[in-house]
């Protein structure tokens, strides 16, 4: 893989290229986007990029806790909220898989084997990564998975005024 772009913020530099990356694979209605991420964390993030990036888009957004696929949600829009994980259990046929950064950290109750074989399991899709602070450089993921886009957001320096 190569860099292709360096870019700023969440709106322009998260969620359009995720849009652009989606568009430009020619989804079908109802294919799904299912991402892979941990219950808490990920969660706002998901909603963030499968709601509100691609709410235009005919697609159907599945969020799966950890790689636990007998657990996975549909992503719905809620009216006056926005797009949030619903209690509808989905079966999965993704076309698009997301592994969100938070699955490679210390700590998170998944190995990175359990993940690969979650990908396996699924011939055909492609695969995207959307981290934070180069957590799957960090921890040896991009030699793990052929990742078709990364997205690696940078939050850094946090700045708290009191």
């Amino acid at each position: 893989m190569e860099l292709k772009e360096q870019l700023s913020g969440v709106p322009g530099g998260m969620l359009r290229p995720f849009k652009a990356y989606l568009r430009e694979m020619g989804l079908a209605a109802g294919d799904q986007v299912v991402y892979y991420g941990c219950p808490g964390t990920c969660t706002p993030f998901i909603e963030l990029l499968g709601g509100f990036a691609v709410r235009d888009l005919a697609l159907e957004q599945v969020y799966v806790p950890y790689v636990d696929e007998a657990a996975a949600k549909a992503v719905r829009p809620v009216e006056g909220v926005g797009m949030q994980v619903s209690g509808d259990t989905v079966s999965l046929d993704p076309k698009v898989i997301v592994l969100m950064g938070g699955l490679s950290m210390p700590g998170v109750p998944v190995e990175k084997e359990a993940v690969q074989a979650i990908v396996a399991a699924h011939p055909g899709a492609k695969v995207v990564g959307i981290c934070f602070m180069r957590m799957f450089e960090k921890m040896g993921w991009l030699d793990a998975f052929d990742f078709d886009l990364i997205i690696d957001a940078a939050i850094d320096p946090v700045k708290v005024w009191r």
